[in-house]
C-alpha cells in the first residue's frame, strides 16, 4: 500500500464532512455566496451599470440584472480583451477560456483567482466522496489518464486563453502529476487520431487505474488500445482499471458500449463541468443524480424549462425548486458571469441534499411540429430500446424531417450501429413506442397522424468521427448534438449515409 492511498482516506473523511455540511445547508451557503458576489461586484464596471449600490435583495437583483447569454455580455468581455479591469469581477482575470458557441463563434469565458478553485476542487472532491464511501483508494496507486484538450496556452494581450481542459491541466496537484498520462508533450498533440494513437503507445503497457473523459471519445481510445494489443477486453489490458470518470455527454447511450470493451463492470463517477463553471459531481454511489455545487462560488437561478423563449419568464433561486420539473440553470459567479444562462436543463431528483440530472440543451430539442422533444427523453427511449433488443450505438442524432409528395412529416434518428439490432423494423417500432411513453405531445401527434412514426437512417461505421473530423471538431471536448430543431446537421451528415 502506498503512501497516497494510505494518506488519501483521512482526507477523503475530512473533506466529505464539509461537503455534507454545506450541502444539508444548501439556503444558507447560496444566500452567503450571493452577499459575496453583490458586495464584490460593486467594483466593477458590470456592477456599476446595473446599480450593485441598490440591491440588498435577491427581488433586487433580479430587478437590476437581466438574463445573459454570452452576446449580452460580450461588450464587457471585449473590453476585457482590450486590457479592461474590473470590468465584470475586480482586477483582471487570470485566464480566458475559450469555447465553440453555436451563434457567437469562439466565446472567450473568464477565469478568476476566485473562480479557480471552483473548477479545480470540485474535480477533487468528486473522487474524495467516491473514497470516503466506498473505501477503494487503490487507483491513487496507478497510472489515471484526463482525455483532455491541449494545454498549450495562447495569450490575448495580458491574459492566457486555451480550453478549460488545457488551462485545469497547469493546475492539477504535484502529488497526482507523477501519476497522470499522457505526458505533457502529447497532450499538446492538436490532431486528435495523431493523440489518441499516441496515448495509446504511452499507456497501453502502463498500470492505468482511473480513466476520465466525454464518453465518446474514450470508446475510440478503448478501441485503438484493443487494435493495438490484440487483447479482447480493457480489463485484458489493464487488470487494475476500477474507476471511470465521466461527463459532458448523457452516459446512458454509451454505457454498454464502454463496458463491452471494458469487459466487465467497473465503478462510475458523473462529473458536470462547464467552461461557465463546474456545476456538480456525483458525490455517491447509492444515490440518483449529481449534488449541486452550492458552496462553491456560484449563486444558482432556474427558469422553467417551458419559459425560457418567453418575455418574461419566472425567475427563481435554489429554495423556490421543485423535483421532477424541468430547469434551465442561471448562474451568477466569482468568473464575472451575471445572470449568464448558460444553456443546460437540469431536473432536481432530491432537495434534501440537492441532486440533479442534467437533461439536455436549451438549444437542443425538436418541437418543429409542437412536439418539444428533450434530451432527457430520446436518451431514455434509446437507452430501453437497447436492452428490450439488443444492440450497441456509436453515436446517434434527430431531425425533423418534413416530407414531400404527401408524406406525413416524421423524426428521423441517424444512428451509427457497433452491433446492429436482429431486426431493425423491430427497434424502430419499439423505440417510437418508448418516446410515446416519454413525451405526451409527441404522442398526442403521433396518436392524431400529424407524425408518422420515426424513422432511423444508418450512418457508416465511423461517419461521425469521419464527421466531426471533417468540421476540425474531432475529440477534446467537442461532442455531436443529439437533437436539432432543423436539418442544417443532418444535411451535412448525408455523406456518410449507408445507402
Amino acid at each position: 500500500m502506498g503512501v497516497k492511498s494510505v494518506l488519501a482516506k483521512p482526507y477523503a473523511s475530512v473533506v466529505a464532512r464539509s461537503i455534507r455540511k454545506w450541502s444539508n445547508d444548501a439556503h444558507r451557503a447560496q444566500e452567503y455566496i450571493f452577499q459575496q458576489l453583490v458586495n464584490k461586484g460593486r467594483k466593477t464596471d458590470f456592477g456599476k451599470d446595473h446599480q450593485f449600490q441598490n440591491i440588498a435583495t435577491y427581488n433586487d437583483f433580479k430587478s437590476n440584472v437581466p438574463i445573459n447569454d454570452y452576446e449580452g455580455l460580450r461588450p464587457y468581455i471585449d473590453s476585457i480583451k482590450e486590457g479592461g479591469e474590473s470590468v465584470l469581477w475586480p482586477g483582471k482575470p487570470l485566464y480566458l477560456a475559450k469555447t465553440s458557441g453555436t451563434t457567437s463563434g469562439t466565446k472567450y469565458i473568464p477565469l478568476t483567482k476566485d473562480s479557480l478553485p471552483n473548477h479545480i476542487n470540485s474535480a477533487r472532491n468528486a473522487l474524495l466522496m467516491y473514497i470516503n464511501e466506498t473505501g477503494n483508494n487503490s487507483f491513487v496507486n496507478g497510472k489515471m489518464i484526463f482525455l483532455s484538450g491541449s494545454p498549450v496556452l495562447d495569450t490575448m494581450g495580458s491574459i492566457l486563453t486555451g480550453r478549460l481542459s488545457g488551462i485545469v491541466n497547469h493546475h492539477v496537484p504535484k502529488y497526482l502529476k507523477r501519476s497522470q498520462l499522457p505526458t505533457y508533450q502529447t497532450n499538446c498533440i492538436e490532431d486528435w487520431e495523431t493523440k489518441i494513437n499516441k496515448i495509446v503507445e504511452e499507456t497501453y503497457h502502463q498500470d492505468m487505474r482511473l480513466i476520465s473523459g466525454i464518453p465518446p471519445w474514450v470508446v475510440m481510445y478503448f478501441e485503438n488500445l484493443i487494435e493495438r494489443t490484440g487483447k479482447r477486453s480493457i480489463k485484458e489490458i489493464f487488470p487494475n482499471f476500477s474507476l471511470l470518470v465521466h461527463g459532458g455527454v448523457n452516459f446512458e447511450p454509451y454505457k454498454d458500449k464502454l463496458f463491452n470493451l471494458i469487459g466487465d463492470k467497473v465503478d462510475t463517477i458523473e462529473t458536470y463541468p462547464a467552461s461557465e463553471g463546474f456545476i456538480a459531481f456525483q458525490d455517491s454511489q447509492k444515490a440518483e443524480g449529481l449534488l449541486l455545487n452550492v458552496d462553491s462560488g456560484i449563486f444558482f437561478e432556474f427558469i422553467p424549462s417551458g419559459e425560457i423563449f418567453t418575455e418574461n419568464p419566472t425567475r427563481i433561486r435554489l429554495e423556490d425548486v421543485e423535483t421532477g420539473k424541468n430547469y434551465a440553470i442561471i448562474i451568477n459567479s466569482n468568473a464575472g458571469l451575471w445572470g449568464y444562462l448558460i444553456g443546460d436543463t437540469i431536473k432536481f431528483v432530491n432537495k434534501n441534499p440537492h441532486r440533479i440530472v442534467v437533461t439536455g440543451r436549451v438549444s437542443h430539442f425538436i418541437s418543429a411540429f409542437g412536439e418539444h422533444v428533450i434530451g432527457e427523453e430520446v436518451a431514455g427511449a434509446l437507452s430501453e430500446t437497447i436492452k428490450e433488443i439488443p444492440a450497441e450505438v456509436v453515436e446517434f442524432t434527430i431531425a425533423p424531417q418534413v416530407s414531400a409528395n404527401g408524406e406525413k412529416p416524421y423524426h428521423e434518428w441517424f444512428i451509427e450501429f457497433s452491433q446492429q439490432p436482429h431486426d431493425l423494423n423491430q427497434f424502430i417500432a419499439k423505440l417510437d413506442e418508448n418516446l410515446v411513453k416519454r413525451n405526451s405531445y409527441y404522442a398526442d401527434l403521433i396518436k392524431g397522424h400529424i407524425l408518422q412514426p420515426l424513422k432511423i437512417s444508418l450512418i457508416q461505421k465511423n461517419g461521425f468521427r469521419e464527421y466531426m473530423k471533417s468540421k476540425g471538431k474531432l475529440g477534446g471536448q467537442n461532442k455531436v448534438p443529439h437533437l436539432s430543431n432543423d436539418r442544417s446537421f443532418a444535411s451535412e451528415l448525408q455523406k456518410w449515409k449507408v445507402n
